[in-house]
């Protein structure tokens, strides 16, 4: 059995209880993050050793994932306590689960960009010219792979989809493995910030698509522009976005997530390094958490400091 398989296993007892007088201490609180490559695994795992310092009793585990739908569906298992995730998917999950009280939100973090990366001397110049192509999709279960199989099928793209980490698909991308490069994360995003220097690549403009995706799924997607400051040599590009959420099981004491919320929200600066998009992470935005309802803990700690 894997490492993974192990830690999965063993969180079943859940988090330990408290008296009252106590402050919650659980022996392990696991959040799934992301791939390697991604915003979210970096944000995840500095936020995991933010809530460490916080919590010195409980050993916090940063735990990589696939990312969004993974994510959701290892909360939805009660497999981990925290996960991260794209507001679409999840809000999709809750629509149709079993159980969709399982699932509670502990504050809106940034937003993710949907980045389509293409060869600088290629000759796609649309989404349509990627009819065909090999395109890195993301892990099986990401935000991306949900995302944009959500979008080529509404637009009738057929593609041939290939499922891998936004890492491996930046050097399968420079190695001529794969065409096109799909990813939807924060920006910058390190898998891609890594190639314009070794491997010349343009962003594809897409003036339209939030417009197409808003009217046919109302809520998540909003149209952006990635300013031409992301990425060195690269101009402004034409995109949408989707916002990111920090998820908690909603039988998770709430005196923890209260914790786990006002970590979020004081130490975003720590959070955020070196993730210029990250770092739009405040109390403000916190609880615009679209249709995931806020967990009673992070309910406690947003009304605390509106006092």
């Amino acid at each position: 059995m894997s490492r993974r398989s192990v830690l999965l296993a063993a969180l079943a007892a859940g988090v330990p209880a408290c008296s009252a007088s106590d402050p919650p201490a659980p022996a392990e609180l696991v959040l799934a993050t992301g791939p390697d490559g991604a915003v979210f695994r970096e944000v995840g795992a500095a936020l995991a050793r933010a809530l460490g310092d916080q919590l010195p009793d409980t050993r916090v585990v940063a735990l990589q994932t696939a990312a969004s739908v993974e994510n959701v569906r290892l909360l939805q298992q009660g497999s981990v306590h925290l996960g991260l995730s794209s507001l679409d998917p999840t809000f999709d999950a809750l629509l149709s689960a079993d159980d969709p009280d399982g699932i509670s939100a502990v504050g809106r973090l940034y937003d993710s960009f949907l980045q389509v990366v293409v060869p600088a001397g290629s000759g796609i110049t649309r989404l349509a010219d990627l009819a065909g192509l090999r395109v890195s999709f993301g892990p099986r279960e990401s935000g991306t792979e949900f995302t944009a199989t959500r979008l080529l099928d509404l637009l009738g793209i057929r593609v041939d989809a290939r499922r891998m980490a936004h890492a491996e698909a930046a050097r399968q991308l420079a190695d001529g493995s794969i065409d096109v490069l799909l990813a939807l994360t924060g920006i910058p995003t390190p898998a891609i910030g890594g190639l314009p220097e070794a491997f010349p690549i343009r962003l594809l403009d897409l003036p339209d698509e939030a417009v197409r995706l808003a009217e046919a799924h109302p809520g998540p997607y909003v149209p952006v522009t990635i300013p031409a400051t992301t990425y060195r040599g690269l101009g402004p590009c034409r995109t949408f976005a989707v916002p990111n959420l920090l998820l908690a099981r909603t039988a998770l004491d709430p005196s923890v997530v209260e914790v786990v919320t006002r970590t979020v929200f004081t130490e975003s600066a720590r959070i955020a390094a070196g993730h210029p998009e990250a770092g739009r992470i405040n109390v403000r935005t916190g609880i615009a958490t679209g249709q995931v309802p806020l967990h009673r803990g992070a309910e406690r700690w947003f009304r605390s400091v509106k006092r």
